[in-house]
């Protein structure tokens, strides 16, 4: 009995605790957020501890992203590369030391510790590189600059410790940083947070690169586009201490380039003599061009439905890279396409009639690109302009605009980039080249584009004098321009009406229009060729490379670097 109530009076009492469901939603994202840090930090241990076996600190953000390829898996050789013999020779240097190390050991001669691979963009920089792990037998490294730079502090020089750690374990090897510009750039410039990043992750490569000794066996290469930015410390003696220039391909060598491009394409035509005719066609291009051009006209003929692919589709491929492609939806009207066959007309008759200027090719009015038309030249690979020659490409480009001004009485901005060009010309005579009287034989360093730098490195009355003098070039240019035109008047007229008729010209109808053209000018290779010492791309090799070149060329393998003791230095491995 409890307070004087029978137990079979007893009533059950149950007390709940009850909770609304907007309070329980509350505490969610808590819940979630402690659950997603278990699982990172569990998953950050596995790899640090047992799968990866390679700490990369939390979350793996600190781990390297660079790529490891076997030598197995690299398909590329030096066979491949075509177009810069120059620096070809100077990277088989490397691949020579690592397979015959005695031969420079005995001299006591030292491999350089690295290789900073300079040019323009799409020449086979990293190609190149690529072929030095594949004809070393080699493993090969490669990152790109960019990746070691993250949102997080510190992220990019732990990035660079473990690439260079992956590289010993690794060794021998090459290891190939990629657009190196990235984290390369001079320092002491911007004080914001993400450059003093790249400052660190600068300091950390220095500091790993200075680490590497004669035992290490590794070797690295770089590529850039801009050596001219980059941080003088990475480029002394020692770290980078070899540059190696890769230009863009003279006619020889683009057609080297053209043979090895050529040799998987299904045509009918003699490959060697179609490689040379299609090197006439592409000056200024780079090897990237040119795998673009074969590859592009495999595309034509297979949408053509041909079996086989013939020099037709090889023109329009290098057309379609030269111009863009083909606009037929922007039909000109009837005026429009009028005014552009005469401002066309303009160009190519003033330049068939300026002794200096590069051989025409063909003129169209079909919109290409970003332009209405087109005139497709021939310029001879020239490294020194007089001042003649600058003069009568400045005419030439000034045609255009003479040619509406003399017929219609009025200008359009179809010149906008031919004035542009003839700026650029006219600056560059007076400003860099000396060639102005009132300005003197002075040359000045300009500012380049995306340079932090807004101050001209001259006073306001040498600016001054600059402009005045600049636009006087102009209108002389345009005065001589104006005179040559006039003097042909029907011959525009003759020009610029076949082009309404058949919106295409070759350079035969132009000989057919206007009659030979005055002066003598290259077209073929042959022509082009002629005069050089050879008539094809000098690829022999030095004494001590064609031992090792016949072997690779038998396809035998070279035997390994010999090992030394472990308690002495091996002079055999190539260090940076």
């Amino acid at each position: 009995m409890d307070m004087n109530v029978e137990p079979p009076n007893y009533i059950p009492v149950v007390y709940k605790s009850e909770i609304e469901a907007s309070n329980l939603t509350g505490f969610l994202p808590t819940i979630l957020i402690i659950g997603f840090l278990i699982y990172m930090m569990r998953r950050s241990a596995d790899v640090m501890g047992g799968r990866g076996k390679r700490g990369g600190g939390l979350f793996g953000v600190m781990e390297s992203t660079a790529k490891l390829i076997n030598s197995n898996e690299i398909g590329v050789k030096f066979k491949d590369v075509a177009g810069c013999e120059e620096a070809k020779l100077e990277i088989m240097e490397f691949v020579n030391f690592l397979k015959n190390p005695s031969q420079y050991v005995e001299l006591g001669a030292k491999i350089p510790k690295g290789a900073m691979l300079t040019g323009p963009p799409g020449t086979g920089k990293t190609m190149l590189a690529k072929a030095t792990a594949g004809e070393a037998n080699v493993p090969f490294i490669s990152v790109s600059g960019s990746e070691f730079l993250e949102m997080f502090v510190g992220v990019g020089p732990s990035r660079v410790r473990d690439m260079f750690a992956m590289a010993r374990k690794h060794a021998p090897c090459i290891l190939f940083i990629d657009e190196i510009d990235a984290v390369g750039r001079k320092r002491g410039g911007r004080s914001f947070g993400g450059h003093s990043e790249q400052e660190n992750t600068l300091n950390q490569l220095l500091v790993e690169m200075d680490g590497f000794n004669t035992n290490m066996n590794v070797v690295v290469l770089a590529a850039t586009n801009r050596v001219d930015i980059l941080d003088k410390a990475l480029m002394r003696p020692g770290r980078f201490d070899r540059q190696i220039f890769v230009p863009a391909p003279d006619i020889k060598g683009r057609a080297s380039i053209f043979k090895v491009h050529l040799q998987p394409l299904k045509s009918d035509l003699d490959k060697d003599n179609l490689a040379r005719k299609l090197a006439a066609l592409t000056p200024g291009f780079t090897g990237a061009d040119i795998a673009n051009v074969c590859n592009e006209a495999a595309l034509i003929a297979a949408r053509d439905l041909n079996n086989t692919i013939i020099l037709k589709h090889f023109e329009q491929a290098i057309e379609r890279v030269v111009a863009g492609m083909e606009k037929k939806t922007n039909v000109l009207q009837p005026d429009e396409k009028r005014t552009v066959a005469y401002h066309e007309a303009g160009h190519a008759v003033a330049g068939w009639f300026l002794q200096h200027a590069d051989p025409l090719l063909k003129v169209s009015i079909i919109p290409r690109g970003k332009g209405l038309g087109y005139a497709q030249y021939l310029p001879k690979e020239q490294y020194l302009y007089s001042k003649e020659q600058l003069l009568d490409r400045m005419c030439m480009t000034l045609g255009g605009r003479v040619s509406e001004e003399l017929f219609f009485g009025r200008i359009t901005t179809g010149a906008q980039d031919d004035l542009k060009k003839v700026t650029q010309s006219a600056y560059a005579q007076v400003v860099h080249y000396g060639m102005n009287e009132k300005v003197g034989y002075l040359s000045f360093d300009m500012p380049k584009p995306g340079d932090m730098v807004f101050e001209k490195p001259y006073s306001e009355n040498t600016a001054q004098l600059i402009d005045n003098e600049v636009r006087e070039l102009v209108d002389a240019a345009h005065k001589r321009t104006t005179q040559l035109l006039k003097d042909h008047k029907k011959d525009i007229e003759k020009v610029a009406e076949r082009l309404l008729k058949h919106e295409i010209l070759s350079r035969d109808d132009m000989i057919e229009l206007l009659g030979p053209r005055p002066f003598p000018e290259k077209s073929t290779y042959e022509d082009f060729v002629e005069g050089t010492g050879s008539f094809e791309e000098d690829t022999s090799l030095p004494a001590g490379l064609k031992e090792w070149n016949k072997d690779r060329k038998e396809g035998a393998t070279p035997p390994p670097p010999p090992q030394s003791p472990t308690n002495e230095p091996r002079p055999s491995q190539s260090t940076v």
